[in-house]
């Protein structure tokens, strides 16, 4: 089948599925082999300096071991760089090691110099600020700051929009041209491929942790770039060496994950919606956080850059932490627990767990709690959280 003109939806569903029902099977099987027969010696050597210099399995060549490539991830890699209309993308073991092996390949390339636009996922924030990995780091704030922060051993621009945790939007088009010849980095986690496609806006690489919306039931962890084909080869060098790989059966559940992703990400995204709209009603609330709602967009990017809010919304408590906290440990068919994107509803305090360390100055704000919106009926996700909104209040109501 022919999927250069077919709709997203169509390619969720049957992108990286060649060769499946030639073999015989209606779903791909899940090869766990950690290591592959080999030819001749030869061959074998051959094959082993193509994939450990980051080069695609070769037509005829053995995989030679799981570390440097695997069938099943490299199903999931092709479904996703189909969905990001991206060259190729590579799979690893973790968001983390995802952006890690980014950060290590302009490292190792003598550009270890980061600019990166904040708010940002915690977990980025802090391995960019430590420097742990051999790079550099200079924050700035909008697009407008881009061009004067870039270095001659600038590597990388680095942004996450819509933003972890409070969902301000970065204009990605704007920031590709602020960059001029640095390569641009998208997390693109929250949005996923069905809202936004960052290459389409200049980008150069393309982050998921796709533990979040690509898997979708919160039972798998995994990362991916999507990206050029040279990029790949640099981040597939690197996942070799590091053996930061993606399991046979994570990317499998990954892969199932995506032919899902459409519908579930704008179903989500319809309850988000509404749920913003009948929130911010609440006397407990002093701000609601969501892309599209009066005064978050004032560029215009839901629409053009973004299709739609998405599925994650994050309110501002009055009553400070005690309120959030409260709140957070009063729900019940939400989940009190870190991570987004899954089937279930999740609440957390950002300030107290993925932005702990995330230094004072660029931290969110104790009073901010981040919803990441399930598949649960409307009217039941919005009677437990104005439930939960009621007893933050409690302690304000009685001190009044």
């Amino acid at each position: 089948m022919d999927l250069t003109r077919a709709h997203l939806d169509t390619l969720a569903v049957h992108a990286g599925m060649g060769g499946v029902v030639e073999a015989g099977q209606h779903v791909p099987s899940i090869d766990l082999s950690s290591t592959n027969p080999l030819p001749s010696v030869e061959a074998g050597g051959d094959a082993y300096e193509n994939l450990a210099t980051g080069h695609p399995l070769e037509p005829g060549h053995s995989a030679v071991y799981q570390r440097l490539w695997q069938p099943g991830v490299a199903r999931f890699e092709d479904a996703l760089a189909t969905l990001e209309h991206t060259e190729a993308s590579v799979g690893f073991a973790s968001g983390m090691a995802a952006l890690s092996a980014c950060l290590i390949s302009i490292a190792g390339a003598g550009t270890p110099h980061v600019v990166a636009l904040r708010p940002l996922y915690g977990g980025t924030d802090h391995v960019l600020a430590t420097g742990v990995l051999g790079t550099t780091v200079t924050w700035v704030d909008n697009a407008s700051g881009v061009t004067g922060a870039i270095r001659p051993d600038t590597g990388l621009v680095i942004l996450e929009t819509p933003a972890n945790p409070t969902l301000e939007l970065v204009d990605i088009t704007a920031v590709v041209a602020a960059a001029g010849p640095v390569p641009v980095l998208v997390d693109n986690t929250f949005a996923t491929p069905v809202l936004q496609q960052p290459v389409r806006h200049g980008a150069t690489l393309v982050l998921h942790s796709a533990t979040k919306f690509l898997g979708g039931h919160g039972d798998v962890v995994g990362g991916v770039v999507a990206t050029t084909e040279e990029w790949a080869n640099r981040l597939r060098q690197v996942r070799a060496l590091t053996g930061a790989l993606l399991h046979p059966f994570a990317a499998y559940l990954l892969h199932r994950g995506l032919r899902t992703l459409p519908l579930r990400v704008r179903a989500q995204q319809a309850t988000a919606a509404e749920l913003a709209q009948r929130l911010g009603e609440h006397p407990a609330i002093d701000v609601v956080h969501y892309p599209g709602l009066p005064g978050t967009d004032p560029t215009g990017l839901v629409g053009h850059q973004q299709a739609g809010g998405g599925s994650l919304l994050a309110l501002r408590l009055h009553g400070g932490c005690d309120a959030a906290a409260r709140f957070v440990e009063s729900v019940q068919v939400a989940t009190h627990a870190v991570s987004l994107g899954g089937i279930d509803t999740l609440v957390q305090h950002p300030a107290s767990l993925t932005h702990r360390p995330v230094p004072p100055e660029a931290r969110p704000g104790a009073d901010v709690v981040r919803i990441s919106v399930g598949l649960e009926h409307l009217d039941d996700l919005s009677a437990d959280l104005r439930s939960a909104l009621d007893r933050a209040m409690t302690r304000e109501h009685a001190l009044a």
